[in-house]
């Protein structure tokens, strides 16, 4: 962190305890926004609700009142709004006046945003910078507490422990079944920290909805603190490093700047939600996409760690494309695309069948949550009858599967939950009839 330079106009500081912290604005050119932008949200609020206090307008658009209190004089001035009331704390209620309602249509037609007030897309890409994964260095130890509770051979920890480091994208390829998107899910808790994103970005009047509560966690600012200190931008939500994960519903579509044009309002594309974070295409060479489309779209921005894209206006922007990406799937990568895409993702880790001793492994971490004993015979019988002679690979989804299955068919006898061979033989027969030993 210590490295990264700060433009002048970024309303964030790098504390020493709490890493990018977004500062309060004082006046308002720390905002780096316009009055009248400001304003315009201030008029399509109180057309949308009707009146407001000027405190409550100001913790709507998430701007200090000592800013929002100028703004609302000078909107009173020009007669587009009016006093409807007082309010506590030497405050007034504020409404539209006819020439205001008349502007703030106008306002509404152009774009009908009327939320938080917007973060310049300069300070949004000077916080990716401060934040990014590849400013941290997870360690072993690091690893181990992000996989705990899931059984995790020695040897993959050497190997996932640099591609992590790197920050620079892996493929996790192997059998289905075997925990590659598990593995995945828990890569981005290696690099700790919480982060701070804009609420929404703004650029040439464009406003792209950033924070989303599908991928987005928000984190309590005061849950670690003592001491009441709420002296931050509220533009700028705290939330949990992202994993944003996709399947085989990502199309071309969800990578651009999409706009709503109704409402003349944008959201940003997947990999925008993921900067500081990592982003998983799951099952990857099973999209409605080809492939190759994905691969030809990212090749520049995974040599250079920026996306070029494009606003409804037809301008292009440069945003950072700072996130660990990871390909999950059950191929093999060179069967899905060329030398030089392989080259930009430097790890190719292949998650292979559990062995023995770990598929025993599983079956105690299972039967605590399944809140039975473990039978280590019973898992033997398991393996000797139903693996071995048929060479059927040890999945590591299966004791958890099977385990599922002896669970719904002792409640419908009304047994206790227990492993007992008898029932592994039951069970096994409806389980691997479906998948053929190919789970």
């Amino acid at each position: 962190m210590s490295g990264t330079e700060l433009k002048s106009g970024l309303l964030a500081a790098l504390l020493a305890d709490d890493g990018f912290r977004p500062e309060e604005p004082k006046t308002l050119e720390d905002t780096q926004l316009s009055p009248t932008l400001i304003e315009s949200i201030i008029l399509k609020l109180y057309l949308n609700i009707g009146s407001l206090s000027g405190r409550k307008t100001a913790e709507h658009i998430c701007l200090p009142f000592g800013i929002v209190e100028g703004l609302l004089t000078s909107l009173r001035t020009r007669q587009l709004i009016t006093h409807c009331g007082s309010a506590p704390l030497n405050d007034y209620t504020y409404t539209l006046t006819d020439q205001g309602r008349s502007r703030a249509q106008t306002y509404m037609h152009s774009c009908a945003y009327f939320g938080p007030a917007p973060v310049s897309l300069d300070d949004y890409i000077t916080s990716v910078e401060a934040q990014s994964v590849r400013n941290e260095t997870p360690k072993e130890e690091d690893l181990r507490r992000a996989f705990e509770g899931l059984s995790v051979e020695p040897g993959m920890f050497d190997r996932l422990g640099p591609a992590v480091n790197s920050g620079a994208g892996l493929f996790l390829y192997g059998a289905p079944g075997n925990g590659k998107t598990t593995l995945a899910k828990r890569i981005t808790a290696c690099y700790g920290q919480e982060i701070w994103i804009p609420r929404t970005v703004v650029e040439d009047g464009q406003y792209i909805k950033l924070f989303d509560a599908a991928f987005h966690e928000t984190v309590d600012q005061q849950e670690n603190s003592i001491i009441k200190n709420d002296n931050f931008d509220h533009r700028w939500i705290k939330i949990q490093r992202p994993t944003v994960v996709v399947g085989g519903e990502l199309t071309m579509d969800s990578l651009e700047i999409r706009f709503d044009p109704i409402n003349n309002i944008c959201e940003a594309p997947l990999q925008m939600k993921s900067n500081c974070g990592s982003l998983l295409i799951d099952d990857f060479g099973r999209q409605r996409m080809q492939p190759q489309e994905l691969l030809n779209r990212w090749i520049v921005p995974l040599e250079n760690r920026v996306d070029y894209l494009a606003l409804p206006n037809g301008k292009k922007i440069q945003v950072p494309f700072e996130q660990l990406i990871i390909f999950s799937t059950n191929l093999e990568p060179s069967d899905l695309t060329d030398d030089a895409f392989l080259r930009r993702i430097p790890y190719k880790i292949e998650i292979e069948d559990a062995s023995q001793e770990e598929f025993h492994k599983l079956f105690q971490i299972f039967t605590k949550q399944f809140g039975c004993r473990y039978d280590e015979d019973s898992v033997t019988h398991l393996i000797d009858k139903h693996y071995t002679p048929t060479k059927r690979p040890l999945r590591r989804c299966q004791p958890r599967d099977l385990l599922t299955q002896i669970r719904n068919y002792c409640v419908y006898k009304g047994f206790p939950m227990e492993m007992r061979p008898e029932y592994f033989d039951l069970v096994v027969g409806s389980y691997f009839t479906v998948v053929a030993g190919n789970d």
